[in-house]
């Protein structure tokens, strides 16, 4: 299996001249459509639980802070497998990378459905976050290798929306599952795994690492594309000799705005989680909705993200790649519809918010990992979301579910609320120094 994942040497038949425009047009649909579908399957696993926190609880007779703890467990396990995931996609085939990942998550998955022991679910959902690191970085890199910087903001905002998508079918499965099954936890964990084998063969299918491996031109040839980094160094190449921990020192952790954008995304990520993962618990708890309508509400939550979020990217480029500028108005935005969704009784002022949140959240989200990957040259393009994600995960997504989950108990909600508004804040200041940053290196880049 480990060979077979390993980064595969370019092909020997070459596409002919004439062919080379039609053939990388067919060749990008696929790799979009595998990343896609294969994101919108590791998003079916990963919130199989989040979606049934209020059933277990009630069956399994846990309390918040257990669901907090087992979430927390995916956290740190996705952060710190985000971190070396990220790391070995860059010498794996993205594709085959990515499919490997979605196979193990969903096996897992089984397991984590055969057990009501609070422990070995802790220990499950760890093992499961790290096979479920290993999505995103190989997704990101494909789209670096795949499209130049005209259309990259579009495509990534395609790819990224598909996580929203999976996020609301997710909800869908869950459903369904329970209707057929007669309320059996077990039997939405074993349907998800069966709906996501099914993906991992399609991922198979449609993908490609890299446009060498198929006998197209890399894509700096063909696009004239470039990267940036903040010492105004211009590179092209998608290779490298240098060993992983040159790469890793050089281009990732002397590079300050790699840590802008990681610290920005982290902050991000606080609030994100900070609101998903509670949904369910604070509109039941807080707002008078019933459990059944508060679980289909992280679906829309989601879903409704889909077209701002591609719209949004599709801005980003339209402004010439000022992604920082853009995310700045939306966390901005975020915080005006986080004040509706904290004081507001009404349900449908606070569904409408969320759907707004959907789009305001996930879009700088979507721009920051974008600006990661777009600062630092292609053959780190797995490290650098790797780090990024090692800091989303281990301090963003667990402060939102381990530590609000412990402050609510004890200080209500009001608690969380503090927390999201000051994430939200601490976002836009290191965006601010992003967008200076970037408008310097692109002055200078002009001369």
């Amino acid at each position: 299996m480990l060979n077979w994942i390993l980064k595969q040497p370019d092909s020997t038949k070459k596409v002919p001249q004439a062919k080379i425009a039609s053939t990388y047009k067919w060749r990008q649909f696929g790799v979009l459509l595998a990343t896609c579908i294969g994101y919108i399957g590791y998003y079916i696993i990963r919130l199989v639980f989040t979606t049934e926190q209020n059933d277990i609880m009630k069956e399994y007779h846990f309390t918040t802070a257990n669901i907090g703890l087992i979430l927390s467990c995916f956290g740190i396990g996705y952060g710190v497998a985000k971190l070396f995931m990220g790391v070995f996609a860059d010498k794996c085939d993205a594709n085959r990378y990515l499919m490997v990942g979605l196979l193990l998550s969903a096996i897992l998955n089984i397991f984590l459905g055969s057990t009501q022991n609070l422990y070995l679910m802790m220990f499950l959902m760890f093992l499961m976050a790290i096979t479920q690191g290993m999505g995103a970085a190989a997704c990101q890199k494909m789209i670096q290798l795949w499209w130049g910087p005209r259309m990259r903001g579009t495509m990534y905002s395609i790819w990224s929306s598909a996580h929203n998508a999976g996020s609301f079918i997710c909800v869908a499965i869950v459903q369904l599952a329970v209707f057929l099954f007669s309320g059996s936890i077990s039997a939405v964990f074993y349907t998800a795994s069966a709906i996501s084998f099914v993906i991992c063969i399609l991922i198979l299918v449609l993908g490609a690492d890299r446009p060498k491996v198929v006998g197209l031109p890399d894509i700096a040839t063909y696009t004239g594309d470039k990267v940036i980094l903040d010492n105004g160094q211009v590179l092209t190449t998608d290779q490298t000799n240098l060993s992983v921990s040159q790469i890793f020192v050089k281009y990732i952790l002397k590079n300050k705005l790699v840590w802008a954008v990681t610290l920005t995304s982290m902050s991000l990520y606080l609030v994100r989680y900070g609101i998903q993962s509670w949904i369910p618990s604070y509109l039941v708890q807080n707002k008078g909705f019933d459990p059944a309508s508060a679980k289909w509400i992280i679906g829309i939550f989601e879903l409704a993200s889909v077209p701002g979020v591609i719209i949004i990217g599709a801005i980003s480029d339209a402004l010439k790649g000022r992604r920082a500028l853009v995310s700045i108005a939306c966390v901005i935005g975020t915080l005006i519809c986080l004040t509706v969704y904290f004081f507001s009784m009404d349900h449908t002022m606070i569904i409408i918010a969320l759907i707004l949140m959907g789009n305001l959240i996930y879009a700088p989200l979507t721009l920051v990992g974008l600006m990661i990957n777009e600062v630092v040259p292609k053959f780190a393009v797995g490290a650098s979301t790797g780090f990024m994600g090692f800091f989303q995960y281990i301090f963003g997504e667990t402060l939102a579910t381990a530590l609000i989950g412990a402050l609510v108990t004890k200080f209500g909600w009001i608690a969380s609320n503090t927390v999201l508004y000051g994430a939200s804040i601490i976002a836009i200041i290191f965006l601010l120094y992003t967008a200076i940053k970037e408008t310097k290196l692109r002055q200078e880049t002009i001369k």
